[in-house]
């Protein structure tokens, strides 16, 4: 079998949980034919924690020697194209899928969670690229209706992180039960009132359902203080944990009851390992993952501003709240496994 070259691009090796989720993902679901090169913040740990040839993200010699010696180009997975945090984003990933597209390589934005796209230009490089790709999918219906409006009609299923493998972690059986995972991340809408009202609210609740509270900083660099912070005010049992393996991470919701996530990987992970979840949403795709699978939850800027008021509503889920059910999550696994049937499609024509 002849075997075919892919630079897969995203936001990966940068210490991001969730970004390494979708790559391992991503991995999981290319045909054995392809031969990976990753795109990477840290090229050696990628190297060696995958088992694939890495190069560094931000090197112009060893991306273009990537390009030539490769067939396919990849967008992997992930929000890429969206100017809330900085323009340099989307600047970033549009340049290499169009050099990538100059170069003659066949294109795919695979996983692809389009915007908040807020300036003009950002809209209109995004959809330059994108209408020349050779395949796209989605993950989201807001991003699928964005594209609609560019006449582009892409594939529309739920994010691969739902049909990643899971492994079980055999030290949480050694932590008191019940357990309560905690993923709260840096962003501006979590002020230090809004921070300090949500521990308050976690002590609350802790008191009242004698609780485990694991704390779970996605990307430690970014999120490891505030998991700190939560931790030097709780009063009760916790520990703070860190997962760099995304199938372990995946695998420690198995052991929770419930999981108040910020970040949207948390969510989709605790959720697909029959976990309940609370909502803390900074972002659309957090909504939008609310909505799709009627999560409980607030809008970060309109949190109440009694403590008493959230601990509550968590009790409420603890106690009451339900998981979704066996079929809906095996349904959202196979849907999310259309990703993988489209890579093998464009696979099989550039073999």
């Amino acid at each position: 079998m002849s075997h075919t070259r892919a630079v897969l691009c995203g936001y990966y090796g940068m210490g991001n949980v969730g970004d390494e989720a979708l790559l391992v993902s991503l991995l999981q679901m290319l045909p054995e034919s392809v031969e990976p090169i990753v795109l990477s913040g840290d090229p050696q740990t990628t190297q060696k924690q995958y088992g694939v040839v890495s190069c560094h993200r931000k090197s112009t010699f060893a991306i273009l020697k990537a390009l030539k010696q490769s067939e396919v180009f990849i967008w992997g997975g992930g929000s890429l194209m969206q100017d809330s945090t900085s323009i340099a984003s989307p600047i970033y990933y549009a340049g290499l899928m169009a050099l990538a597209q100059q170069q003659g390589l066949k294109t795919i934005a695979w996983a692809q969670g389009i915007g908040p796209l807020n300036k003009t230009f950002t809209r209109w490089l995004t959809q330059q690229v994108l209408l020349n790709c050779n395949a796209i999918s989605v993950r989201d219906l807001a991003s699928a209706a964005l594209l609609n409006t560019w006449q582009i009609e892409p594939l529309i299923a739920p994010d691969p992180v739902w049909a990643l493998q899971s492994d079980t972690v055999p030290e949480l059986e050694d932590l008191p039960s019940p357990k309560v995972a905690v993923i709260l991340r840096s962003h501006p809408l979590l002020t230090s009132d809004r921070l300090t009202t949500l521990i308050q609210a976690l002590q609350d609740f802790q008191a009242h359902t004698n609780s485990f509270i694991l704390l779970i900083p996605f990307q430690p660099a970014q999120d490891m203080a505030i998991a700190k912070e939560i931790a030097a005010q709780l009063q009760q049992h916790h520990t703070i944990m860190t997962f760099p393996d995304p199938k372990q991470l995946k695998g420690v919701f198995k052991a929770v009851k419930m999981a108040i996530g910020m970040r949207l990987h948390s969510l989709i992970m605790a959720a697909a390992e029959g976990c309940s979840c609370f909502a803390l949403s900074y972002d659309p795709k957090v909504t939008q993952l609310m909505t799709e699978l009627d999560l409980p939850g607030y809008e970060l800027a309109n949190i109440p501003q009694d403590f008493r008021e959230i601990s509550f509503a968590w009790q409420d889920h603890y106690n009451h709240g339900k998981v979704l059910a066996q079929s809906q999550i095996k349904s959202l696994i196979e849907q999310a496994l259309d990703h993988q049937q489209l890579l093998s499609k464009i696979m099989i024509k550039s073999s």
